[in-house]
């Protein structure tokens, strides 16, 4: 086909950077690092964003591609509550996100889309343009798909797959494993680079979105080689890698000047990160013990019988220095535990007036055992719940830190207090939010024992354990945004933009309203009288 050489190849170009810390985006742009997201800076507008409180880890994106909050979109973690029961599903393979993405209403309105890699999304075949999910993404729900489905071949035949897989984490890694890491994910950033390249100079695009999501998985797995004060920076591989992070973004910056270069000057461009990244913080692993040693939650008397209930008394009457070198041995042999499996919340239901749920791994979450809600409920609404919920918080913030002293959780917030909508009680009902002050990041990656936590208070006592998953980075709340175009003025925003204006600023840019989202357009970025409502001509991209 011929390309459209009267008009730029799309009106909008949105660029996501996944996980990107808005800190090193802005040293790096100011130092020159990153020169083509410089040239772009010096020429449009910068602004910070506020993370989803509470929710920040399994929210952001959701909350981002369709401006509402989680009380609206009812995701806040891929494993949820199946509701009426106290079991966990995949929310990815029932309704998942319940309000729509951006992007449909701009197709919706007869407007030619590309939808390409956005993470926690699902295809959608009805998409007036291309959507390609999980070419190359941290989380990976559905896999590989395309629409059209030719796509998937086109694109695998001429790029291949992304060079990292499906998954990045990994436990121990010598300095070469590192290194290989290091290769895969700026590889992959240079292949995405290519192919989003190619789809955009197709032409006839209103809307074209692609997300790098390798600067995600290189903070996770290497942020102890980037950060020279985490206890598990290692100088004898940070020699042979490299600093991983500032290789990854510069990977990706160099993919996106390609892509800007052939999106041209004339095209208004978005590029954002949804949340951040630093240091491992928090104890989440800790945070069901503490509910049983607070007697709010009874374990289920069920797994307490026999034989492994000995042998679980048996191994906590060990010493540490036993426990430490076997707890290693048996982390070694261990084979890693299928994907597929769904964990059992493993709790009484009759005797429990609440249980821990899965939230990330830097706001703990807690659902309330709540008569009238749950199949077994034993705390009443209202006077009954509000005395609970007091009592439960001050016991949390309680909690230090044994090495320390310093508090273990930061602050207890409740769900009702932030948030309201439709999917509301899909959520938890009080957030635990961990210290930032409390780096927990393993420290067993160059072989030792993980870093032992232990948070103490009156009611608890001690309650012990580690982070041994392997991760050393986390994800903050907030983000950071760069538009540019003609109309924009250049500069930085002096105030923090919501986490649900974006996906209403982007619809304004093209003329389309999301009247139902939690956020507004961003009226430095959207000047009406810099943009027309009038449709670019549209061309096949097949």
């Amino acid at each position: 086909m011929t390309r459209d050489t009267e008009r730029p190849p799309a009106r909008l170009v949105v660029l996501g950077v996944d996980a990107a810390s808005p800190e090193l985006l802005d040293r790096w742009i100011g130092d020159g690092t990153l020169p083509n997201l410089r040239a772009l800076a010096e020429r449009g507008l910068v602004a910070r964003t506020r993370g989803v409180e509470g929710f920040f880890i399994g929210s952001t994106w959701p909350s981002a591609y369709t401006g509402t909050s989680p009380a609206k979109h009812g995701v806040h973690y891929l494993l949820q509550l199946v509701p009426g029961t106290y079991a966990l599903h995949r929310v990815a393979d029932a309704a998942f996100v319940t309000r729509e993405p951006f992007w449909r209403a701009v197709s919706r309105a007869g407007m030619r889309v590309a939808v390409l890699d956005v993470p926690l999304t699902r295809l959608d075949e009805s998409l007036n343009g291309v959507q390609v999910v999980e070419w190359g993404g941290h989380d990976a729900l559905y896999g590989f798909r395309t629409h059209p489905r030719e796509l998937a071949r086109e694109l695998t035949s001429r790029h291949g797959s992304h060079p990292l897989g499906p998954s990045c984490d990994g436990a121990r890694r010598s300095a070469d494993d590192y290194a290989a890491l290091v290769e895969r994910l700026t590889l992959g950033a240079r292949r995405k680079g290519e192919w989003t390249r190619e789809l955009l100079a197709r032409g006839g695009w209103d809307l074209f979105v692609q997300v790098f999501t390798e600067a995600h998985c290189a903070g996770h797995q290497c942020w102890h080689l980037h950060d020279a004060a985490h206890p598990a920076h290692d100088p004898a591989v940070v020699a042979r890698t490299g600093d991983p992070l500032e290789r990854v973004y510069r990977a990706v910056d160099d993919a996106l000047g390609d892509v800007l270069a052939a999106a041209g000057t004339d095209t208004h461009v978005v590029v954002f990160s949804a949340h951040g990244m630093s240091h491992w913080f928090g104890a989440q692993f800790l945070l069901r013990e503490i509910l049983l040693r607070l007697s709010v939650t009874v374990a289920d008397r069920s797994r307490e019988r026999g034989a492994p209930s000995l042998a679980r008394r048996l191994w906590h009457a060990l010493p540490e220095v036993v426990r430490r070198p076997v707890r290693a041995l048996l982390r070694a042999v261990r084979p890693t535990p299928p994907t597929h499996a769904i964990p059992s919340l493993a709790f009484d239901p009759a005797r429990s007036r609440c249980f821990p749920l899965n939230n990330g791994l830097a706001v703990g979450g807690i659902r309330l055992n709540l008569v009238g809600r749950e199949p077994q409920g034993v705390l009443r609404p209202g006077a009954e719940a509000q005395a609970f919920c007091d009592e439960l918080a001050a016991d949390l913030l309680a909690i230090v830190d044994e090495r320390t002293g310093a508090p273990l959780v930061r602050r207890v917030l409740r769900t009702d207090d932030l948030y309201a909508g439709e999917a509301r009680d899909a959520l938890p009902d009080l957030l635990v939010e961990w210290s930032d002050d409390v780096p927990t990041g393993s420290t067993a990656l160059a072989g030792g024992a993980a870093a032992r936590v232990r948070a103490r208070s009156p009611k608890i006592g001690v309650v012990e354990g580690a982070n041994d998953y392997g991760r050393t980075g986390e994800h903050r709340p907030g983000g950071w945004l760069l538009a540019a175009g003609p109309g924009i003025a250049p500069g930085r925003l002096d105030r923090v933009l919501s986490p649900y204006d974006l996906a209403p600023t982007l619809t304004a840019m093209l003329g389309v309203e999301l009247p139902d989202s939690d956020g507004a357009p961003v009226p430095e970025i959207v000047r009406r009288d810099a943009w027309s409502t009038e449709s670019s001509s549209r061309l096949s991209p097949g």
